[in-house]
């Protein structure tokens, strides 16, 4: 039984227009897998879960005694740590009015192969008593749930 012709072209158009909007699709996911950022603390990329050389945030907090500043340009480095494991952190540029040790932050970057994160932003918390949710999760998975007293988040 043969295909009437306007049914034919009824379909061919209809067959097209899936297949427009299935690329469509495809190619917005394709270019959201590409800009999203995901979050890695530094236990997650001391066991080698954080790519290398694609841009991610990782947070946790300065370490006491560890921001090394450069006397001749606005290089910094400094530890990030999540108290089970530590990350150098290398950044150039004016840190925030609230970057201090002991305190909460999240960086974004990339991690290079030595294990060095190169940071291109740096954003510090608001307050005294807040602390980013990635980084206190962070902290008390890497404790067992227990997130040191100097770690703990406020409500």
């Amino acid at each position: 039984m043969a295909m009437n012709p306007k049914r034919k072209q009824k379909l061919l158009i209809l067959l097209s227009l899936l297949a427009g909007v299935g690329l469509i699709v495809g190619l917005v996911l394709y270019a959201l897998s590409q800009n999203i950022n995901l979050f890695f603390s530094p236990s997650d990329i001391a066991a080698g879960k954080a790519p290398q050389e694609q841009r991610i945030r990782a947070g946790g907090m300065v370490r006491e005694g560890s921001v090394e500043r450069a006397s001749d340009s606005l290089k910094v480095r400094f530890v990030m740590t999540d108290y089970a494991h530590d990350v150098s952190v290398d950044y150039e540029g004016i840190l925030p009015d609230l970057f201090r040790e002991g305190q909460g932050i999240v960086a974004q970057g990339r991690l290079q192969a030595n294990g060095i994160f190169v940071a291109d932003e740096v954003l510090a918390k608001h307050d005294e008593n807040y602390m980013p949710p990635e980084v206190t999760e962070a902290i008390e998975q890497a404790h067992g749930g227990q997130a040191p007293t100097a770690a703990k988040s406020g409500e």
